[in-house]
Protein backbone atom coordinates (compact mmCIF):
# COMPACT_ATOMS: atom_id res chain seq x y z
CA UNK A 1 0.00 0.00 0.00
CA UNK A 2 0.62 3.25 -0.68
CA UNK A 3 1.23 5.51 2.40
CA UNK A 4 0.60 8.76 0.05
CA UNK A 5 -2.62 7.85 -0.61
CA UNK A 6 -3.59 6.82 2.71
CA UNK A 7 -5.10 9.71 5.01
CA UNK A 8 -3.45 9.91 8.18
CA UNK A 9 -6.24 12.18 10.11
CA UNK A 10 -7.37 8.39 9.81
CA UNK A 11 -5.46 7.20 12.80
CA UNK A 12 -6.18 10.18 14.68
CA UNK A 13 -10.32 8.89 14.45
CA UNK A 14 -8.65 5.09 15.18
CA UNK A 15 -6.89 6.38 18.34
CA UNK A 16 -10.47 8.18 19.56
CA UNK A 17 -12.91 5.22 18.43
CA UNK A 18 -10.67 2.48 20.25
CA UNK A 19 -10.71 4.67 23.66
CA UNK A 20 -14.19 5.44 23.64
CA UNK A 21 -15.97 2.35 21.92
CA UNK A 22 -18.65 4.58 21.26
CA UNK A 23 -18.90 6.60 17.60
CA UNK A 24 -21.25 9.32 19.30
CA UNK A 25 -18.68 9.77 21.95
CA UNK A 26 -15.63 9.54 19.83
CA UNK A 27 -17.09 12.54 17.18
CA UNK A 28 -17.78 14.83 20.33
CA UNK A 29 -13.95 14.25 21.42
CA UNK A 30 -12.84 15.13 17.76
CA UNK A 31 -15.39 17.62 17.87
CA UNK A 32 -17.16 16.40 14.49
CA UNK A 33 -20.63 15.09 13.43
CA UNK A 34 -21.92 11.85 14.26
CA UNK A 35 -22.14 11.11 10.57
CA UNK A 36 -18.56 12.19 9.58
CA UNK A 37 -17.19 9.94 12.61
CA UNK A 38 -19.39 7.16 11.32
CA UNK A 39 -17.70 7.62 7.81
CA UNK A 40 -14.63 7.49 9.05
CA UNK A 41 -15.23 4.28 10.65
CA UNK A 42 -16.38 3.19 7.53
CA UNK A 43 -13.05 4.28 5.67
CA UNK A 44 -10.93 2.85 8.48
CA UNK A 45 -12.34 -0.46 8.15
CA UNK A 46 -11.31 -0.84 4.40
CA UNK A 47 -8.16 0.59 5.52
CA UNK A 48 -7.25 -2.33 7.62
CA UNK A 49 -9.85 -4.71 5.94
CA UNK A 50 -11.04 -4.99 9.40
CA UNK A 51 -14.42 -4.67 11.28
CA UNK A 52 -12.16 -2.45 14.10
CA UNK A 53 -15.43 -2.12 16.14
CA UNK A 54 -18.38 -4.89 16.10
CA UNK A 55 -21.68 -4.64 18.41
CA UNK A 56 -21.70 -6.77 21.95
CA UNK A 57 -24.09 -7.22 24.51
CA UNK A 58 -22.42 -4.48 26.28
CA UNK A 59 -22.03 -2.34 23.23
CA UNK A 60 -19.27 -2.02 20.70
CA UNK A 61 -16.02 -3.92 21.09
CA UNK A 62 -12.80 -3.72 19.59
CA UNK A 63 -11.74 -6.58 17.26
CA UNK A 64 -8.59 -8.83 17.53
CA UNK A 65 -7.00 -6.55 15.25
CA UNK A 66 -7.80 -3.75 16.26
CA UNK A 67 -6.52 -4.34 19.75
CA UNK A 68 -3.31 -5.36 18.67
CA UNK A 69 -2.43 -1.78 16.31
CA UNK A 70 -3.81 0.19 19.29
CA UNK A 71 -0.92 1.01 21.15
CA UNK A 72 1.32 1.62 18.17
CA UNK A 73 -1.15 3.81 16.81
CA UNK A 74 -0.85 5.63 20.14
CA UNK A 75 2.51 5.65 20.07
CA UNK A 76 2.71 7.23 16.54
CA UNK A 77 0.63 9.83 17.64
CA UNK A 78 2.45 10.67 20.57
CA UNK A 79 5.82 10.92 18.74
CA UNK A 80 4.13 13.33 16.28
CA UNK A 81 2.78 15.44 18.66
CA UNK A 82 6.06 15.50 20.28
CA UNK A 83 8.24 16.12 16.77
CA UNK A 84 5.37 19.21 16.01
CA UNK A 85 5.75 20.75 19.41
CA UNK A 86 7.83 24.09 19.78
CA UNK A 87 11.01 23.41 21.43
CA UNK A 88 11.09 24.65 24.81
CA UNK A 89 13.58 24.22 27.45
CA UNK A 90 12.00 23.31 31.19
CA UNK A 91 14.02 25.39 34.28
CA UNK A 92 12.46 23.90 37.29
CA UNK A 93 13.78 27.02 39.37
CA UNK A 94 11.09 29.01 37.79
CA UNK A 95 8.88 26.83 36.34
CA UNK A 96 4.73 27.14 38.19
CA UNK A 97 3.50 23.63 36.33
CA UNK A 98 1.22 22.08 38.68
CA UNK A 99 1.72 18.27 38.36
CA UNK A 100 -0.68 15.87 38.83
CA UNK A 101 -0.28 12.60 40.54
CA UNK A 102 -2.45 9.35 41.09
CA UNK A 103 -0.96 8.03 44.23
CA UNK A 104 -1.84 4.75 46.27
CA UNK A 105 -2.31 5.72 50.11
CA UNK A 106 1.00 3.69 50.58
CA UNK A 107 2.89 5.78 48.00
CA UNK A 108 2.20 8.79 49.52
CA UNK A 109 2.86 7.90 53.08
CA UNK A 110 6.63 6.38 51.80
CA UNK A 111 7.65 8.04 49.07
CA UNK A 112 5.70 11.93 48.76
CA UNK A 113 7.41 13.40 51.95
CA UNK A 114 10.87 12.61 50.59
CA UNK A 115 9.93 13.60 47.10
CA UNK A 116 8.11 17.62 48.22
CA UNK A 117 11.36 17.83 49.90
CA UNK A 118 13.60 17.37 47.01
CA UNK A 119 10.76 19.45 45.10
CA UNK A 120 10.85 22.04 47.27
CA UNK A 121 14.39 22.40 46.77
CA UNK A 122 14.72 22.03 43.14
CA UNK A 123 11.30 24.07 42.21
CA UNK A 124 10.29 25.69 44.60
CA UNK A 125 7.39 27.24 42.53
CA UNK A 126 5.55 23.56 41.53
CA UNK A 127 2.37 22.25 42.93
CA UNK A 128 1.68 18.65 43.05
CA UNK A 129 -1.95 17.93 43.17
CA UNK A 130 -2.16 14.35 44.53
CA UNK A 131 -5.06 12.27 43.40
CA UNK A 132 -6.41 8.96 45.28
CA UNK A 133 -7.29 5.80 42.56
CA UNK A 134 -10.75 6.77 43.25
CA UNK A 135 -9.94 9.92 41.43
CA UNK A 136 -8.65 8.52 37.96
CA UNK A 137 -9.13 6.77 35.08
CA UNK A 138 -6.90 4.86 32.74
CA UNK A 139 -8.68 7.15 29.91
CA UNK A 140 -7.72 10.36 32.04
CA UNK A 141 -3.97 9.21 32.13
CA UNK A 142 -3.74 8.35 28.36
CA UNK A 143 -5.11 11.67 27.71
CA UNK A 144 -2.45 13.11 29.72
CA UNK A 145 -4.77 14.86 32.41
CA UNK A 146 -3.27 13.38 34.72
CA UNK A 147 0.27 13.30 34.74
CA UNK A 148 1.47 9.85 36.40
CA UNK A 149 0.15 7.10 38.67
CA UNK A 150 2.20 5.52 41.12
CA UNK A 151 0.81 2.12 42.66
CA UNK A 152 0.53 -1.02 42.49
CA UNK A 153 -1.07 -2.49 39.70
CA UNK A 154 -2.30 -6.16 38.77
CA UNK A 155 -2.98 -4.81 34.45
CA UNK A 156 -2.28 -1.64 33.02
CA UNK A 157 -3.16 -0.76 29.35
CA UNK A 158 -0.03 -1.88 27.15
CA UNK A 159 0.44 1.62 25.77
CA UNK A 160 1.85 3.00 29.04
CA UNK A 161 4.93 3.65 29.94
CA UNK A 162 5.90 1.69 32.95
CA UNK A 163 8.56 1.41 35.50
CA UNK A 164 9.24 0.10 39.30
CA UNK A 165 9.82 2.14 41.87
CA UNK A 166 10.92 -0.61 43.88
CA UNK A 167 9.94 -3.66 45.65
CA UNK A 168 9.18 -4.29 48.96
CA UNK A 169 8.28 -6.81 51.46
CA UNK A 170 5.48 -7.35 54.78
CA UNK A 171 6.06 -6.61 58.00
CA UNK A 172 3.92 -7.04 61.57
CA UNK A 173 3.72 -4.07 63.41
CA UNK A 174 2.67 -4.85 67.17
CA UNK A 175 2.75 -2.36 70.63
CA UNK A 176 5.52 -3.79 72.69
CA UNK A 177 3.15 -4.66 75.23
CA UNK A 178 1.12 -6.97 73.35
CA UNK A 179 1.10 -10.92 74.64
CA UNK A 180 1.97 -11.79 70.75
CA UNK A 181 5.09 -10.32 70.69
CA UNK A 182 6.40 -12.69 74.01
CA UNK A 183 5.98 -15.57 71.91
CA UNK A 184 5.59 -14.28 68.38
CA UNK A 185 4.62 -17.46 66.24
CA UNK A 186 2.21 -18.36 63.46
CA UNK A 187 -0.12 -19.80 66.67
CA UNK A 188 0.19 -16.16 68.07
CA UNK A 189 -0.57 -14.51 65.13
CA UNK A 190 -3.33 -16.56 64.18
CA UNK A 191 -4.78 -15.81 68.06
CA UNK A 192 -4.44 -12.01 67.79
CA UNK A 193 -6.72 -9.45 66.24
CA UNK A 194 -5.93 -7.95 63.28
CA UNK A 195 -5.88 -4.46 61.26
CA UNK A 196 -6.53 -5.10 57.64
CA UNK A 197 -4.85 -2.09 55.32
CA UNK A 198 -6.54 -1.99 52.22
CA UNK A 199 -5.05 -2.45 48.67
CA UNK A 200 -5.67 0.32 46.48
CA UNK A 201 -6.50 -0.21 42.66
CA UNK A 202 -8.11 1.86 40.30
CA UNK A 203 -12.13 2.67 40.52
CA UNK A 204 -13.89 3.39 43.20
CA UNK A 205 -14.06 0.41 46.42
CA UNK A 206 -17.11 -0.71 48.48
CA UNK A 207 -17.53 -2.12 51.38
CA UNK A 208 -15.43 -5.79 52.60
CA UNK A 209 -16.19 -8.70 52.94
CA UNK A 210 -15.35 -10.43 56.29
CA UNK A 211 -16.33 -14.09 55.27
CA UNK A 212 -14.32 -13.98 51.98
CA UNK A 213 -10.52 -13.93 53.26
CA UNK A 214 -9.16 -14.90 49.56
CA UNK A 215 -10.85 -11.46 48.21
CA UNK A 216 -9.24 -9.44 50.84
CA UNK A 217 -5.79 -8.78 49.14
CA UNK A 218 -2.11 -10.53 49.45
CA UNK A 219 -2.03 -11.04 53.09
CA UNK A 220 -4.90 -13.09 53.58
CA UNK A 221 -4.64 -14.53 50.18
CA UNK A 222 -0.86 -15.88 51.37
CA UNK A 223 -2.20 -17.48 54.61
CA UNK A 224 -5.14 -19.17 52.64
CA UNK A 225 -2.30 -21.08 50.59
CA UNK A 226 -1.78 -22.46 53.73
CA UNK A 227 -5.28 -23.16 55.09
CA UNK A 228 -5.44 -20.53 57.91
CA UNK A 229 -7.22 -17.31 58.41
CA UNK A 230 -6.66 -14.11 60.54
CA UNK A 231 -9.06 -12.82 63.14
CA UNK A 232 -9.83 -8.89 61.72
CA UNK A 233 -11.25 -6.55 64.14
CA UNK A 234 -10.31 -3.34 62.34
CA UNK A 235 -10.39 -2.54 58.24
CA UNK A 236 -9.17 0.50 57.02
CA UNK A 237 -8.29 2.59 53.92
CA UNK A 238 -5.60 4.69 55.07
CA UNK A 239 -1.60 3.35 55.65
CA UNK A 240 -1.21 6.33 58.16
CA UNK A 241 -3.50 4.61 60.84
CA UNK A 242 -2.00 1.16 61.91
CA UNK A 243 0.04 2.62 64.07
CA UNK A 244 -2.28 4.39 65.78
CA UNK A 245 -4.72 1.43 66.08
CA UNK A 246 -1.81 -0.88 67.33
CA UNK A 247 -0.37 2.21 69.71
CA UNK A 248 -2.56 1.07 72.50
CA UNK A 249 -4.30 -2.03 71.73
CA UNK A 250 -3.55 -5.70 71.22
CA UNK A 251 -4.01 -5.87 67.61
CA UNK A 252 -1.22 -6.23 64.76
CA UNK A 253 -0.99 -4.64 61.39
CA UNK A 254 0.54 -6.71 58.76
CA UNK A 255 1.90 -4.07 56.38
CA UNK A 256 4.41 -3.30 53.80
CA UNK A 257 7.37 -3.11 55.12
CA UNK A 258 8.28 0.49 54.46
CA UNK A 259 5.11 1.89 55.70
CA UNK A 260 5.82 -0.69 58.84
CA UNK A 261 9.40 0.69 59.58
CA UNK A 262 8.71 4.15 59.41
CA UNK A 263 5.36 4.03 62.26
CA UNK A 264 7.88 1.15 64.58
CA UNK A 265 10.07 4.24 64.62
CA UNK A 266 7.52 7.13 65.24
CA UNK A 267 5.56 5.04 67.88
CA UNK A 268 8.18 3.26 69.63
CA UNK A 269 6.21 0.00 68.23
CA UNK A 270 7.33 -3.54 67.58
CA UNK A 271 8.64 -4.82 64.31
CA UNK A 272 8.34 -8.47 63.34
CA UNK A 273 8.73 -10.30 60.09
CA UNK A 274 5.93 -12.71 59.45
CA UNK A 275 5.46 -15.94 60.80
CA UNK A 276 4.34 -17.38 57.54
CA UNK A 277 5.36 -16.81 53.56
CA UNK A 278 3.62 -13.34 52.02
CA UNK A 279 5.50 -13.10 48.04
CA UNK A 280 7.14 -9.52 47.84
CA UNK A 281 5.42 -6.80 45.66
CA UNK A 282 6.21 -4.11 43.09
CA UNK A 283 5.19 -0.35 43.32
CA UNK A 284 5.46 0.84 39.74
CA UNK A 285 5.52 4.09 37.72
CA UNK A 286 2.85 4.56 35.27
CA UNK A 287 2.32 7.36 32.64
CA UNK A 288 0.76 8.02 29.31
CA UNK A 289 2.93 7.92 26.24
CA UNK A 290 1.84 11.49 25.21
CA UNK A 291 3.69 12.93 27.98
CA UNK A 292 6.81 10.55 27.73
CA UNK A 293 8.87 13.04 25.72
CA UNK A 294 7.69 16.09 27.46
CA UNK A 295 10.61 18.00 29.37
CA UNK A 296 8.82 18.79 32.66
CA UNK A 297 7.92 15.44 32.89
CA UNK A 298 11.51 13.87 31.86
CA UNK A 299 12.56 16.06 34.90
CA UNK A 300 9.65 14.89 37.43
CA UNK A 301 10.36 11.06 36.48
CA UNK A 302 14.40 11.73 36.98
CA UNK A 303 13.57 13.17 40.23
CA UNK A 304 11.64 10.59 41.47
CA UNK A 305 14.54 7.97 40.68
CA UNK A 306 17.09 10.26 42.81
CA UNK A 307 14.56 10.00 45.77
CA UNK A 308 14.46 6.33 45.33
CA UNK A 309 17.61 6.25 45.58
CA UNK A 310 18.48 8.07 48.55
CA UNK A 311 15.52 6.14 50.23
CA UNK A 312 17.17 2.74 49.37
Amino acid sequence: MNIARVDLNLLVYLDVLLREQNVTRAAEQLGITQPAMSNGLRRLRALFDDPILVRSSSGMKPTERALEVQPKVRQILSETQFLLEPKQDFKPLSSKRVFRIMASDYAEATLFPRLIKHIRSEAPNIILDVLTPSDVSYKDMEQGRVDMAINRFDEIPQSFHQTTVWTDSFSCLMNKENPAAKNFGLKTYLEAQHVWVSKTGMGVGFGVNPEKSGGLGWIDQALSRIGQKRKISVFTRHYQMPGLLVQDNDLIATLPTKVAVMQAERFQLELRDPPYYIPEFELKMAWSPMLHHNLAHQWLRRLIGYTVGKLR
